[in-house]
């Protein structure tokens, strides 16, 4: 039931090119944060609304999504999902004031939500082994997205204005919805198992809530899905507010903003493909080895990320090392959470199950741009210093709940594996009576 090679990398390509241009739109927000700030006259804790906003919305619209990918064709659905991209960011182009703008950059937080169903077909193409290279080379569009997203922020946003920016951005949602439509098939659930890699057909597996209901008594998840709601923090934190940071705090003209950034998220970018191999390396050694690789991440990105804004404002070289640092270590536990959760879940609830992870996750950091804009305002804390209180405080926590999900997580992956065994059994049984 194996898709051809040569298709199935071509759905990975599809998708690549959806979350680069996706999350160029997305994070343009960051690094046209100040002019937005000052065309509508608004102060941090407003902007931080801004980013929350769509975070909240995102939030209440991942279960929904988990569901949809689970019941019904995940391409069509991804293809709805680029589509709502392109006019919901075409809205915030044309707000006219602040309410406006706030309500219709929240509604971007509809398609924002929408990755699960492309983890979830990615694992009906590959196997569990190749799982979290592939997760990895997907989320390099992340970072370079966002660099792209500064890229065209600096170079159009003071030529053509943020409004124009954004409807260039909308007409490439429109655009890929249409590729995606067309170009991208679903593959059977399960397809990517090794247990039904052999067989010639095998029964297709559909959302079913009391499986879904049992998701919560795997006990593996229930640290992990802690840990999301912590985790993200620092990164809804930093992607918000390092441009500001850097142009407020640190002094950064726009040139130097363009080659520090542009410098850290390529390493950032190499950040996910490296943690994914690496998971893919300890989890064929060890059934811990993806969330062993997650904790070190963890905590590497908060040493360096605690030593890049400690480095003296003057010092633009070691800063940028720091920043490297912290970039190349702090992706690693991304592509391994997701390859973690579909190791423990059956393939029909496996959007469901990812939802839940980014429900949860989006549920905390939505609050994180908001939080840190009320730290400057009502605290007088420094950005720097928010930024710092905020990322470490979670990356606490989260650490924590890693460290247990990685002691709890083998039985959970052997139950999965042995039910993929039992219904290769029922199928080979079926096809000989």
């Amino acid at each position: 039931m194996h898709s051809p090679s040569r298709y199935r990398w071509f759905v990975v390509g599809t998708f690549f090119a959806f979350m680069l241009l996706h999350q160029a739109d997305k994070l343009l927000i960051g690094p046209l944060t100040t002019p937005i700030m000052d065309e509508f006259g608004i102060d941090e804790a407003e902007m931080g609304a801004v980013s929350t906003g769509a975070l909240l919305v995102a939030a209440l619209f991942y279960p929904l999504w988990g569901y949809l990918y689970d019941r019904y064709a995940r391409a069509k659905l991804l293809a709805l999902a680029s589509a709502i991209w392109g006019l919901t960011t075409w809205l915030g182009a044309i707000a006219p004031t602040y309410p406006t703008f706030l309500v219709s950059r929240a509604s971007t937080g509809i398609d924002d939500s929408s990755y699960p169903g492309v983890f979830s077909l990615i694992a009906d193409y590959f196997g569990p082994l190749m799982r979290g290279k592939v997760y990895g080379l997907l989320q390099l569009a992340q970072p370079m997205g966002y660099m792209l997203g500064l890229v065209l922020a600096l170079a159009l946003g003071g030529q053509i204005g943020w409004r124009n920016v954004y409807l260039i951005t909308g007409a490439v949602g429109v655009l890929l919805a249409v590729v995606i439509f067309f170009g991208v098939k679903d593959a059977p659930r399960g397809g990517g198992e090794p247990e039904l890699a052999d067989l010639a057909e095998f029964g297709q597996y559909r959302f079913d809530w009391k499986i879904a209901r049992g998701l919560l008594r795997k006990r593996a998840l229930i640290p992990l899905f802690i840990q999301g709601f912590f985790g993200v923090f620092p990164w809804n934190v930093i992607t918000f507010w390092f441009f500001r940071y850097l142009e407020t705090e640190r002094g950064y003209t726009s040139d130097e903003v363009l080659v520090t950034m542009s410098i850290a998220v390529v390493v950032l970018a190499g950040g996910y493909f490296l943690g994914g191999a690496a998971g893919d390396y300890f989890f064929k050694r060890t059934r811990r080895g993806r969330l062993w690789v997650s904790l070190a991440g963890v905590i590497l990105g908060a040493v360096f990320l605690f030593l890049t804004v400690s480095t003296p404002m003057q010092d633009q070289v070691l800063f940028l090392v720091m920043l490297c640092l912290a970039a190349l270590f702090m992706p690693l536990a991304s592509p391994n959470v997701i390859a973690t959760v579909y190791d423990i879940t059956v393939p029909e609830v496996r959007s469901t199950a990812l939802a839940i992870q980014y429900f949860i996750e989006n549920s905390g950091a939505a609050l994180a741009p908001l939080l840190t804009g009320l730290l400057v305002r009502e605290l007088s804390l420094t950005l720097g210093d928010a930024i710092l209180l905020i990322s470490l405080s979670a990356w606490a926590v989260d650490a924590l709940f890693l460290a247990l999900a990685a002691t709890l997580a083998p039985p959970d992956i052997e139950a999965l594996r042995q039910t993929m065994r039992q219904r290769a059994e029922e199928v080979e049984a079926a096809q000989a009576g």
